[in-house]
């Protein structure tokens, strides 16, 4: 079956193979429905986990018998309450936004090995995935990209863009500026209208089928 992106807490993974790389998508937490990616080096079988946000019973089915990194995409609780406890069953390196690893550190106990900015690279096995800083629904926010060799650009955002609008920013307006600023100039303005990106819940979406609403969410200012 082709990957649709749709998955639900309980339910069955999602994956899709790429060309270096292969995808695998899960829900965990019915009432938040935080999405979890495990990214896997086609070639080396290396594994990186972008936010361990829960269960982690589940997470660690879903990494195997290694795990070489986590990228805590933000601060918030929602993402990395199994931080703990995978960094304890793995030994993994833990992964975050500058700005925002004292605070991930502060609620989970899980020192960070590397910290980020923008413009930095991280890889899993022989893959390069590009950090891409976005402030505003939290200081550290990162997204990270992973341009396919022989497909389209693929865009992990945390809880930066969803379809349908940048994140919450909890009525801070110039936060909410600053995010769409820098979802308009480092991702729009960047990346094709074919790039899949992959938000910190719900569904995938396509930058050109958000494209088009970009005014709209300035406009209404959430």
């Amino acid at each position: 079956m082709s990957y649709s992106g749709k998955v639900r807490a309980g339910g069955p993974a999602d994956v899709r193979e790429l060309s270096t790389l292969t995808v695998t998508k899960v829900a965990v937490d019915a009432q938040m429905s935080n999405n979890c990616y495990l990214l896997t080096c086609r070639q080396t079988g290396d594994r990186l986990l972008i936010d361990a946000a829960d269960e982690a019973p589940r997470l660690l089915e879903l990494v195997g018998d290694s795990l070489a990194t986590v990228v805590t995409t933000h601060q918030h609780w929602d993402h990395h309450r199994a931080l703990a406890e995978v960094v304890a069953a793995t030994g993994c390196a833990v992964l975050a936004g500058a700005p925002d690893a004292d605070a991930i550190t502060e609620q989970t106990g899980v020192p960070v090995t590397r910290t980020l900015e923008h413009g930095d690279t991280v890889r899993v096995g022989e893959v390069s995935l590009a950090v891409i800083a976005l402030r505003g629904h939290t200081p550290g926010s990162v997204a990270l990209r992973y341009d396919d060799p022989t497909g389209h650009p693929h865009l992990f955002t945390g809880d930066s863009l969803f379809p349908g609008g940048v994140g919450n920013t909890f009525g801070d307006a110039d936060a909410f500026v600053q995010l769409l600023d820098d979802v308009e100039t480092r991702i729009f303005a960047e990346l094709p209208d074919d790039t899949w990106f992959y938000p910190g819940h719900g569904d995938d979406s396509t930058l050109g089928a958000q494209r088009p609403h970009l005014a709209e969410w300035r406009a209404r200012g959430w």
